[in-house]
């Protein structure tokens, strides 16, 4: 039987150093993550959730909206105005790649919580909310997370075997 640590150990990421490197890197650092660690979350919690070539379009759309918007910035000077439908082709290449990390981020709760309640028995819960606004980070964070409410869970629900064969340990 696995560990609830499998997946926390398997990803080593803590989350402030994730958020951190990623607000450096301007987003870069969020997809070469997710397209490294996309495979250890799908072999771990044995739920292909996501396909790498969903990461690959995500990486594609931000990819192509910065580029485009240093186009945007390049042509805009004191004498004229940037084309609009560069704008608006950044403004919905972004708005696309901000909507595919949503989505994977639900499907991968979806995931999560699946995985935890067959595995260990107890339900996960994850703010429906924070996986809106901060998604790829929440899900890192509930992922370092679960030992300490697997123990929540244990201690409400009147599991103390294990707890006291854990602390022996």
């Amino acid at each position: 039987m696995q560990d609830i640590s499998t997946l926390k150990n398997a990803l080593k990421t803590n989350t402030l150093s994730f958020v951190l490197l990623s607000l450096v890197s301007g987003g870069i650092y969020t997809l070469m993550w997710l397209y490294k660690n996309q495979g250890i979350m799908t072999k771990t919690i044995n739920n292909t959730f996501s396909q790498g070539s969903f990461i690959i379009w995500i990486a594609v759309c931000f990819g192509l909206s910065n580029q485009l918007s240093n186009i945007i910035s390049i042509s805009v000077d004191e004498y004229r105005d940037s084309p609009d439908s560069v704008v608006i082709l950044v403004l919905l290449l972004s708005l696309a790649s901000n909507v595919l990390l949503i989505v994977w981020a639900f499907k991968a709760k979806i995931a999560l919580q699946h995985y935890v309640l067959t595995t260990f028995k107890f339900e996960l819960k994850m703010n429906v909310f924070y996986t809106f606004m901060f998604n790829v980070f929440y899900i890192t964070y509930c992922i370092n997370v679960m030992p300490e409410a697997l123990q929540k869970h244990k201690i409400i629900h009147g599991d103390f075997q294990s707890l006291e064969k854990r602390h022996a340990e």
